[in-house]
């Protein structure tokens, strides 16, 4: 039988190759993997052309997935160094990266990229729209917007973020009800922009259609972004954010009947007691599509430590149910990250991940911390830096303080209570 996506294969009885691997990473059984296929409550972004690809499935019941965002920029436009990143990441084996570059050989940088990367691919095509065509915003027509995003889609890119819930009735609501930080999303400001000096519709949302007929062709993820997301405490929750939510969740609908996979992007900045009820809201709104956050960021007085109130804020949103989360390093609001911010961005991005998990009962999960429970109290310290999300910064801790007595560390020495204990317990009490 002939499919187009893994959720119309997964609608026709079809356990694809990328669903059995799935399966087998996440201990599911694959019949019931490809009901959650079928019903929009699992996406696995796997575009046809993405030769490479090591395919992970993000939503009900997996493990929360990370992404690392890179690329090139105008004022860093420097292929190698994110190229180097690119490479970083994978070695660190995150399950997704997105391509964001908006400036100079794009298309090179995401073709090496997708060759490179196991890892799923996304992208967000309004970015690259400008650098494209090399011309300015308000000449970009609603075909030419469309055009950028096949030629992400030929290349191979498993998911792209569209704006597609910023139509006129959501920039009037915008406009009836001020913020503070008003718009932060990039490709959301970019198409207010163009919106407002062209006084077009949002061409993403006017003509949904070929976008799905685009992603249908190429088995696309669509990953409907929050143009209005709250870029502050202040504007969390807002009613423009709940505006765009309700359009998203009925473009949602429209992206299943074309059998195309779908998952939200979400918040941004908001207080931690808000995130449980936003997580609900979402998968109420857009039916139980994989809710894919940004952080969230539970304070906005961190700068240089984003990374933390972002860690803060996903392990309470996976957690509550978020499926997916998008990494912030301590560069957030500063400058371009450098790969030491890429790399503290991924572990503590990880860490949100996995405490997520570990409340959900995701399967395995738990078995890993008993497994460094277990080496901890062995003090056997190889095995601990074998089983540590980050083995190379305990070693080098350890190695910069060696202990009088190799079974310890330099914070307590002697008095070490696992040490101890363990004499103690084996009737070697007088070795203390």
């Amino acid at each position: 039988m002939i499919y187009r996506t893994q959720m119309e294969a997964a609608r026709m009885g079809i356990i694809t190759a990328q669903i059995k691997i799935v399966a087998q990473k996440e201990q599911l059984d694959p019949e019931k993997l490809c009901q959650l296929v079928a019903a929009g409550q699992v996406v696995i972004p796997a575009n046809c052309n993405h030769q490479n690809l090591n395919p992970e499935g993000v939503g009900l019941g997996l493990r929360t997935k990370i992404n690392v965002n890179l690329g090139i920029s105008r004022d860093c436009p420097d292929f190698e160094s994110e190229f180097a990143k690119a490479q970083k990441a994978v070695n660190l084996k995150v399950e997704a990266i997105m391509d964001l570059s908006s400036f100079g050989k794009t298309q090179e940088f995401r073709q090496k990229l997708i060759a490179l990367s196991p890892a799923m691919i996304g992208t967000v095509p309004i970015y690259d729209a400008i650098g494209y065509y090399d011309r300015e915003l308000t000449s970009i027509t609603a075909a030419d917007f469309l055009k950028i995003v096949e030629v992400h889609a030929q290349d191979g890119v498993d998911f792209m973020t569209i704006h597609a819930g910023l139509t006129r009735e959501t920039i009037t609501h915008f406009k009836a009800n001020p913020r503070v930080t008003n718009i932060v999303s990039r490709g959301g400001s970019l198409l207010y922009a163009w919106m407002e000096l062209t006084g077009n519709e949002n061409p993403f949302f006017e003509y949904f259609d070929q976008v799905l007929a685009i992603c249908q062709k190429y088995d696309v993820t669509l990953s409907l972004g929050d143009a209005c997301r709250p870029g502050s405490i202040a504007d969390a929750t807002d009613s423009t954010q709940i505006q765009e939510l309700i359009i998203l969740g009925e473009l949602t609908k429209r992206a299943w009947e074309s059998h195309v996979q779908v998952m939200i992007e979400g918040p941004g900045h908001m207080n931690l007691n808000e995130i449980a009820a936003n997580i609900q809201l979402e998968k109420k709104l857009c039916h139980g599509a994989p809710f894919y956050v940004l952080g969230p960021l539970v304070t906005d007085v961190a700068p240089g430590y984003d990374h933390i109130t972002s860690a803060i804020g996903g392990a309470v949103a996976a957690m509550s149910g978020a499926d997916f989360l998008c990494y912030v390093t301590p560069a957030e609001h500063l400058r371009l990250p450098d790969l030491d911010d890429m790399i503290e961005g991924i572990i503590a991005s990880k860490i949100a991940a996995h405490a997520g998990d570990l409340a959900k009962g995701i399967p395995r999960a738990k078995d890993w911390d008993f497994a460094m429970s277990k080496a901890r109290a062995a003090l056997d310290w190889e095995q601990m830096f074998e089983l540590a999300l980050d083995p190379v910064k305990p070693r080098r801790y350890r190695a910069s303080s060696c202990p009088e007595n190799a079974d310890s560390c330099t914070m307590c020495g002697k008095l070490c209570a696992v040490r101890n204990m363990n004499l103690v317990m084996n009737g070697k009490g007088d070795q203390l």
